[in-house]
Protein backbone atom coordinates (compact mmCIF):
# COMPACT_ATOMS: atom_id res chain seq x y z
CA UNK A 1 0.00 0.00 0.00
CA UNK A 2 1.82 3.43 -0.90
CA UNK A 3 0.69 6.22 0.77
CA UNK A 4 0.07 9.91 -0.52
CA UNK A 5 3.11 12.05 0.00
CA UNK A 6 0.73 15.30 1.24
CA UNK A 7 0.74 12.69 4.51
CA UNK A 8 3.95 13.79 5.31
CA UNK A 9 6.18 16.99 5.34
CA UNK A 10 9.09 15.13 3.18
CA UNK A 11 9.51 13.31 0.14
CA UNK A 12 12.35 11.15 1.83
CA UNK A 13 10.13 10.30 4.86
CA UNK A 14 6.98 9.21 3.22
CA UNK A 15 9.36 6.96 0.68
CA UNK A 16 10.59 5.63 3.96
CA UNK A 17 7.97 4.76 5.45
CA UNK A 18 6.52 2.97 2.39
CA UNK A 19 9.06 0.80 2.94
CA UNK A 20 8.38 -0.24 6.05
CA UNK A 21 4.77 -0.54 5.79
CA UNK A 22 5.53 -3.18 3.14
CA UNK A 23 7.10 -5.71 5.55
CA UNK A 24 4.75 -8.38 7.06
CA UNK A 25 2.86 -7.41 10.11
CA UNK A 26 3.84 -3.35 10.21
CA UNK A 27 1.00 -0.79 9.60
CA UNK A 28 1.39 3.11 8.69
CA UNK A 29 1.29 4.01 12.51
CA UNK A 30 4.34 1.39 13.21
CA UNK A 31 6.20 2.49 9.98
CA UNK A 32 6.08 5.65 10.75
CA UNK A 33 7.60 5.54 14.37
CA UNK A 34 10.46 3.21 13.34
CA UNK A 35 11.41 6.02 10.75
CA UNK A 36 11.08 8.52 13.18
CA UNK A 37 13.04 6.29 15.70
CA UNK A 38 15.79 5.88 13.26
CA UNK A 39 15.82 9.58 12.36
CA UNK A 40 16.46 10.71 15.75
CA UNK A 41 19.78 7.94 15.87
CA UNK A 42 23.15 9.34 15.34
CA UNK A 43 24.37 8.13 11.54
CA UNK A 44 27.09 5.43 12.41
CA UNK A 45 24.11 3.64 13.86
CA UNK A 46 21.69 3.84 11.56
CA UNK A 47 24.75 3.02 8.87
CA UNK A 48 25.59 -0.10 10.62
CA UNK A 49 21.22 -0.81 11.03
CA UNK A 50 21.31 -0.59 6.57
CA UNK A 51 24.61 -1.98 6.93
CA UNK A 52 23.47 -5.35 8.73
CA UNK A 53 20.28 -5.52 5.96
CA UNK A 54 22.50 -5.81 3.39
CA UNK A 55 24.83 -8.22 4.71
CA UNK A 56 22.16 -10.32 5.30
CA UNK A 57 20.55 -10.31 1.73
CA UNK A 58 24.33 -10.80 0.13
CA UNK A 59 25.84 -12.97 2.25
CA UNK A 60 22.91 -15.47 3.92
CA UNK A 61 23.21 -18.81 2.79
CA UNK A 62 20.72 -21.95 3.33
CA UNK A 63 22.32 -25.28 4.47
CA UNK A 64 22.73 -27.43 1.83
CA UNK A 65 21.86 -30.52 3.98
CA UNK A 66 18.53 -29.08 5.88
CA UNK A 67 17.54 -25.99 3.78
CA UNK A 68 18.03 -24.04 7.20
CA UNK A 69 19.08 -20.38 6.97
CA UNK A 70 22.98 -20.59 7.67
CA UNK A 71 26.15 -18.02 7.72
CA UNK A 72 28.28 -21.16 6.22
CA UNK A 73 27.42 -24.17 3.58
CA UNK A 74 26.68 -26.22 6.24
CA UNK A 75 24.35 -25.00 9.26
CA UNK A 76 25.51 -25.23 13.41
CA UNK A 77 22.67 -27.94 14.33
CA UNK A 78 23.70 -30.19 11.27
CA UNK A 79 27.60 -29.79 12.16
CA UNK A 80 26.29 -30.25 15.68
CA UNK A 81 28.39 -33.51 17.26
CA UNK A 82 25.61 -33.57 20.25
CA UNK A 83 22.85 -33.92 17.96
CA UNK A 84 20.54 -36.83 17.08
CA UNK A 85 21.43 -37.27 13.58
CA UNK A 86 19.30 -40.13 13.06
CA UNK A 87 15.64 -38.17 13.50
CA UNK A 88 14.71 -35.65 11.20
CA UNK A 89 12.02 -32.87 12.15
CA UNK A 90 10.37 -31.72 8.97
CA UNK A 91 9.16 -28.32 9.30
CA UNK A 92 7.56 -25.72 6.94
CA UNK A 93 9.60 -22.66 6.96
CA UNK A 94 12.71 -21.95 9.10
CA UNK A 95 10.87 -19.77 11.79
CA UNK A 96 9.71 -23.61 12.75
CA UNK A 97 13.09 -24.80 13.69
CA UNK A 98 13.53 -21.54 15.95
CA UNK A 99 10.21 -22.34 17.84
CA UNK A 100 11.34 -25.89 18.16
CA UNK A 101 14.55 -25.28 19.26
CA UNK A 102 13.41 -22.80 21.48
CA UNK A 103 11.28 -25.43 23.49
CA UNK A 104 14.38 -27.36 24.12
CA UNK A 105 12.42 -30.48 23.86
CA UNK A 106 14.40 -31.59 20.77
CA UNK A 107 17.71 -32.95 19.94
CA UNK A 108 17.54 -34.30 16.58
CA UNK A 109 18.28 -32.44 13.18
CA UNK A 110 15.75 -31.19 10.66
CA UNK A 111 14.63 -30.61 7.16
CA UNK A 112 13.48 -27.64 6.07
CA UNK A 113 10.79 -27.67 3.48
CA UNK A 114 10.52 -24.27 1.93
CA UNK A 115 6.33 -24.29 1.71
CA UNK A 116 3.72 -26.56 1.89
CA UNK A 117 1.99 -28.76 -0.83
CA UNK A 118 -1.21 -25.75 -2.05
CA UNK A 119 -2.43 -27.08 -5.36
CA UNK A 120 -4.81 -23.38 -4.86
CA UNK A 121 -1.14 -21.67 -4.78
CA UNK A 122 0.31 -23.58 -7.63
CA UNK A 123 2.60 -25.38 -4.97
CA UNK A 124 2.96 -29.20 -6.23
CA UNK A 125 5.69 -31.65 -4.48
CA UNK A 126 8.44 -30.34 -6.81
CA UNK A 127 8.27 -26.54 -5.55
CA UNK A 128 9.40 -27.81 -2.12
CA UNK A 129 12.42 -29.58 -0.47
CA UNK A 130 10.63 -32.99 -0.31
CA UNK A 131 13.25 -35.19 -3.06
CA UNK A 132 15.99 -33.76 -1.08
CA UNK A 133 14.87 -34.93 2.42
CA UNK A 134 14.01 -38.63 0.74
CA UNK A 135 17.54 -38.73 -0.64
CA UNK A 136 18.98 -38.29 3.00
CA UNK A 137 17.22 -41.40 4.42
CA UNK A 138 19.48 -44.06 3.43
CA UNK A 139 22.99 -41.87 3.45
CA UNK A 140 22.46 -40.92 6.93
CA UNK A 141 21.06 -44.26 8.45
CA UNK A 142 17.63 -41.78 9.13
CA UNK A 143 15.69 -43.54 11.71
CA UNK A 144 12.67 -41.79 12.39
CA UNK A 145 11.25 -38.88 10.58
CA UNK A 146 8.75 -36.22 12.59
CA UNK A 147 6.12 -34.13 11.13
CA UNK A 148 5.53 -30.98 12.06
CA UNK A 149 3.54 -29.25 9.88
CA UNK A 150 0.82 -27.27 9.94
CA UNK A 151 -2.94 -28.53 11.15
CA UNK A 152 -4.23 -27.27 7.74
CA UNK A 153 -5.98 -28.89 5.16
CA UNK A 154 -2.19 -28.24 3.03
CA UNK A 155 -0.43 -29.61 5.61
CA UNK A 156 -2.16 -32.54 6.14
CA UNK A 157 -2.01 -33.12 2.15
CA UNK A 158 1.70 -32.39 2.45
CA UNK A 159 2.11 -35.07 5.35
CA UNK A 160 0.68 -37.89 3.38
CA UNK A 161 2.73 -36.91 0.28
CA UNK A 162 5.79 -37.38 2.45
CA UNK A 163 4.68 -40.82 3.88
CA UNK A 164 3.75 -42.36 0.89
CA UNK A 165 7.53 -41.36 -0.52
CA UNK A 166 9.07 -42.83 2.55
CA UNK A 167 6.87 -46.22 2.76
CA UNK A 168 9.15 -48.65 2.08
CA UNK A 169 12.07 -46.70 3.36
CA UNK A 170 11.68 -48.62 6.47
CA UNK A 171 11.95 -45.19 8.42
CA UNK A 172 9.37 -44.72 11.60
CA UNK A 173 6.90 -41.80 10.63
CA UNK A 174 5.69 -40.02 13.51
CA UNK A 175 3.93 -36.54 13.71
CA UNK A 176 3.57 -34.25 16.66
CA UNK A 177 0.66 -34.36 18.99
CA UNK A 178 -2.40 -33.45 17.53
CA UNK A 179 -4.11 -33.59 21.11
CA UNK A 180 -2.25 -30.27 21.77
CA UNK A 181 -3.73 -27.20 20.88
CA UNK A 182 -0.82 -26.25 18.39
CA UNK A 183 -2.71 -24.14 16.34
CA UNK A 184 -1.92 -23.91 12.37
CA UNK A 185 1.57 -22.39 13.01
CA UNK A 186 4.14 -23.51 15.27
CA UNK A 187 5.64 -19.81 15.32
CA UNK A 188 2.62 -18.60 17.40
CA UNK A 189 2.48 -22.00 19.82
CA UNK A 190 3.96 -21.11 23.41
CA UNK A 191 7.13 -23.00 24.13
CA UNK A 192 5.42 -25.62 26.59
CA UNK A 193 2.77 -27.02 24.81
CA UNK A 194 5.23 -27.20 21.66
CA UNK A 195 7.35 -29.10 23.64
CA UNK A 196 4.63 -31.34 25.11
CA UNK A 197 3.52 -31.97 21.38
CA UNK A 198 6.92 -33.19 20.47
CA UNK A 199 7.58 -35.43 23.23
CA UNK A 200 4.39 -36.86 22.81
CA UNK A 201 4.22 -37.25 19.09
CA UNK A 202 2.87 -40.41 17.89
CA UNK A 203 3.02 -42.56 14.52
CA UNK A 204 1.49 -41.54 11.60
CA UNK A 205 -0.96 -43.43 10.05
CA UNK A 206 -1.49 -42.27 6.76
Amino acid sequence: MQFEMQDYPSILLSNAVNEFASLPGLGRKTALRLVLHLLRQPENEVQHFADALTRLKKEVRYCRICHNISDTEVCPICQSTRRDRQTICVVENIQDVMSIENTGQYSGVYHVLGGIISPMDGIGPKDIEIDSLVERIVPEQIQEVILALPTTMEGDTTNFYIYKRLSGTGVRVTQIARGMAIGNELEYTDEITLGRSILNRTEFAG
